[in-house]
């Protein structure tokens, strides 16, 4: 897909650092964040997906009421509710993880709902519109300020251009949404059309919304010919509206944590850091003790690299 911004002024803007709002035509609160470049804020979190296997519903041995609870025990300053674990979405069960979360003053990052946002049928579009702005409502009931959606695979015989297209459009519309209510909807980088950073940043380029941005994982970039890992990371980190940490690529390559806490700390990042670890990728290692030594970890980093 060519993108709607030109190679040359994109690539361009990245040679001064961080990618400048005036290049990719963005809203001001890019600038703002590049104004408080001094000021990181890198707090440690922890989704729910993590204990994913514990949290199966179909044989559940923890429940979201357990996970808030040992969040305190890993010392966390906000958890990501992944919606795949919640029993249900009647508002007094909402109400119940939101006071349980209160009263162990544990702050909800933000909710976690699979819809994909690349559909080629109209009413699928309309479909997965109608699933975000339910999920929108959700987290609202959470009081957690953000959800992460997909934006999905390339269905065959169809072009990038016409799924970018598609994302935007749903996007746009979710962001109209989700605006009235003050929360943020975040597309991650996830496997599909959004593992490429141009591709993201075409994205938020022409959604063009204060309550748009990128959950920021920094596991799933494919390298380009002129674009490592670390760069793709780097360059979507000024439209970062939560992240997901692990310690390793999705080929199993180590990332190198520290240089990745720079980064975000250079660019004056203000958000969580929220652990999303997987046991197929850290060498069949439980949750259980895995968890606690990636927590460890990003502990570690936040405290050396944030001004807090």
């Amino acid at each position: 897909m060519k993108l709607t911004l030109p190679r040359r002024k994109f690539l361009e803007s990245l040679g001064a650092g961080a990618v400048g709002a005036a290049a990719l035509g963005l809203p001001a609160r890019a600038e703002v964040s590049a104004s408080s470049q001094k000021l990181p804020r890198l707090l440690p979190g922890c989704c729910a997906y993590s204990y994913k296997d514990y949290l199966n519903l179909k044989h559940p041995a923890m429940t979201l009421e357990d996970f808030i609870r040992k969040a305190t025990g890993l010392r966390l300053i906000a958890v990501d509710m992944t919606a795949y674990y919640m029993q249900s979405t009647d508002p007094a069960y909402l109400a119940s993880l939101r006071h349980l979360a209160y009263k162990h003053a544990v702050a909800f990052s933000g909710a976690a709902c699979g819809v994909r946002m690349v559909n080629a049928g109209a009413d699928a579009r309309k479909q997965a519109l109608k699933q975000i702005k339910s999920w929108v409502d959700v987290a609202d009931r959470l009081g957690a300020p953000h959800l992460r959606v997909f934006a999905g695979k390339l269905p065959p015989g169809r072009t990038l251009r016409e799924a970018v297209g598609w994302v935007v459009e749903t996007m746009k519309a979710a962001c109209d949404y989700s605006g009235e209510r003050g929360i943020m909807i975040g597309v991650e980088d996830h496997e599909g059309i959004t593992q490429n950073a141009e591709v993201c940043l075409e994205i938020m380029h022409r959604v063009n919304l204060p309550y748009a941005g990128i959950n920021l994982d920094i596991t799933h970039f494919m390298p380009t010919p002129t674009l490592d890992r670390y760069a793709q990371i780097k360059m979507c980190i000024p439209y970062a509206t939560n992240t997901h940490i692990r310690d390793e690529f999705d080929d199993r390559t180590p990332i190198d944590m520290d240089r990745v806490w720079r980064m975000f700390a250079e660019a004056g990042f203000q958000g969580y850091m929220s652990v999303e670890y997987e046991k197929e990728l850290f060498h069949g290692e439980d949750a259980m003790t895995g968890v606690p030594n990636l927590v460890a970890e990003v502990r570690r980093l936040c405290k050396k690299y944030s001004s807090v």
